[in-house]
């Protein structure tokens, strides 16, 4: 299914709308069951092409459903990604109102700062590392604005279900550092609820890089230097309530953490 512009437009600002009001909206896979992957992004493209016309700025980008088990769990085989804009980029130490989010959860990730422009086709991992400043602890909220068990189109749709990132205080040079190999403890108001490793995003963090690069690739987007790309997730999301307090602490790397108001 291919659909027509005005759709996509249509779509797109009902996806914003419900982002503004913190109001969930019918699933887009309910209303048109033969969506095609170019369809969704297509979406994705122009919620971000609205904000960016309203004074937004693209500051990075996200991968999701890079483990293994999501995507079994979804059926897909590859994962999907989104676009951040500064103001989904929230400060370490300033507290996120959770009445600006539907049914929030958060994951603690790898992100990369980019020193270089990468662009597809011919990625690799030699070329992710060529073109990274260094490595920061990070976390992503994720958000969906749609009721009920959403598909990965869906998600797609929406902006990968990003809400809002907030980025650690250190950067990380990785020229003798193997992500791989880098442990990571989650932990919700002090107890700790996931471990890790690096290696559980797509085998290692900088494959994931190298896969958005060259997927974007189909739709003339680089990575851009300047932009920090989000890893994915290391371990399952946790859920947020107002009060809760998140830290992830990195072998080498350093630490990040965020409360919720």
């Amino acid at each position: 299914m291919t659909l027509k512009p005005e759709l996509i437009e249509q779509i797109s600002e009902r996806l914003l709308d419900a982002e503004r009001t913190c109001q969930q909206i019918n699933m887009i896979s309910d209303e048109f069951a033969n969506l095609s992957y170019k369809d969704v992004y297509s979406i994705q493209l122009r919620g971000i092409q609205k904000k960016v016309q309203a004074g937004a700025v693209v500051v990075g980008k996200k991968i999701g459903l890079t483990s293994k088990g999501m995507q079994a769990q979804l059926n897909i085989n590859e994962p999907d990604y989104g676009i951040i804009v500064d103001k989904g980029v929230f400060r370490e130490g300033k507290p996120i109102p959770t009445n600006k989010l539907i049914l929030p959860r958060i994951e603690a990730e790898i992100a990369f700062l980019l020193k270089n422009d990468l662009k597809g086709p011919g990625i690799t991992v030699a070329s992710v590392l060529k073109a990274t400043e260094g490595v920061i602890p990070a976390f992503e909220v994720i958000d969906s604005r749609f009721a009920g068990k959403i598909t990965v189109k869906d998600s797609i749709a929406d902006n990968a279900s990003s809400a809002a990132v907030i980025l650690g205080g250190r950067i990380t040079p990785i020229a003798d550092i193997d992500l791989r190999l880098v442990g990571m403890v989650f932990e919700k108001n002090g107890q700790v609820v996931a471990s890790a490793t690096g290696v559980e995003v797509m085998g290692n963090p900088v494959q994931a890089v190298a896969w958005l690069a060259n997927k974007l690739s189909e739709y003339e987007i680089p990575l851009q230097s300047g932009e920090f790309i989000m890893s994915g997730g290391i371990t399952s999301a946790a859920k947020v309530e107002p009060g809760s307090f998140f830290s992830a602490s990195f072998d080498r790397l350093g630490s990040v953490s965020v409360l919720f108001e």
